[in-house]
């Protein structure tokens, strides 16, 4: 098995109710290597300026864990494609909020939905976002946090369920080199990549090689599907559990072309029946498949 496969981060998204500083000993305690968190209230367009205690006790939290690296993911509200210009304002100011929160907590990678074009077209939305994107990037000047656009399931008129619409923004924008780019194993699937055949797993890999660069695929949210392949429903499931199953998911995990690449959970939180935390079970079940692929 190669040393990569061996090494590589596994983790989950993790709550900062409390403080951010929470989220870096949630993740400790069930076993993350590498972790996600939000940067403010996620349900909010705004809040309170981030203090230079928070951020001491945040920075100071990671150092003393090991857990690295951490990733953010920016509020659900935002939609740099709306063609509502007083919703597209607020997005972008909010989003360039959040990514200078990043900058100053130390996080590199800032995860958002390229977002929805509701009715306007796939066209008309993909000069929205590249437009915001654009705007983000010369108001926040050379910052080492970088904005990293998710691959979306398609649901409604979300842009990005095909890899070739992230790269369409990618060529586009002014700065390509500040974007980077996160894939969702769920998402992917219920836009219609049906991991769990080596044939289209081969294929989604070529797309990513092709539109988007493998070297630019900043994190990778693991998530198994309640629904079917190419559903275009957003509903994850935990590992091995759902849609995907060990089939694609092991796939993923033992891929060596994504094995410096950390992968995070976004699976629903609580304890299974006999009360172990289900972050730990479903990392548990993730490092047994790497096993089993080295045996």
């Amino acid at each position: 098995m190669s040393s990569n496969i061996r090494t590589q981060r596994l983790g989950a998204h993790m709550s900062i109710a409390g403080g951010l500083e929470n989220a870096v000993q949630a993740a400790v305690e069930v076993g993350c290597e590498c972790l996600q968190i939000f940067v403010k209230n996620q349900r909010q367009w705004t809040a309170p300026e981030l203090t230079a205690d928070q951020i001491a006790r945040f920075k100071h939290a990671v150092r003393q864990s090991g857990v690295r690296p951490v990733v953010a993911h920016a509020t659900y509200l935002i939609n740099l494609a709306s063609p509502d210009d007083a919703t597209w304002r607020r997005s972008i100011n909010a989003l360039t909020d959040e990514l200078l929160r990043c900058e100053a907590l130390g996080i590199r990678a800032l995860v958002v939905h390229p977002g929805a074009h509701v009715g306007e077209g796939l066209d008309t939305g993909i000069a929205r976002i590249v437009s915001a994107l654009d705007e983000i990037h010369q108001r926040t000047g050379s910052l080492r946090a970088r904005l990293a656009l998710e691959t979306t399931a398609g649901q409604g008129t979300a842009i990005g369920a095909e890899v070739a619409e992230i790269g369409r923004i990618l060529e586009t924008v002014q700065h390509p080199r500040r974007l980077r780019v996160c894939v969702d194993t769920c998402h992917v699937f219920a836009a219609g990549y049906d991991i769990r055949k080596p044939e289209a797993y081969a294929s989604l890999i070529e797309e990513l090689r092709t539109h988007v660069g493998l070297g630019n695929i900043s994190c990778i949210h693991l998530n198994d599907s309640k629904r079917a392949c190419g559903s275009r429903v957003d509903r994850h499931d935990h590992v091995g559990q759902g849609k995907i199953g060990k089939a694609g998911l092991a796939r993923v995990v033992n891929d060596t072309h994504l094995a410096t690449i950390p992968k995070i959970l976004e699976t629903p939180k609580g304890t299974d029946g006999r009360g172990t935390d289900l972050d730990r079970a479903n990392l548990k079940r993730l490092r047994k498949w790497i096993a089993e692929d080295a045996a």
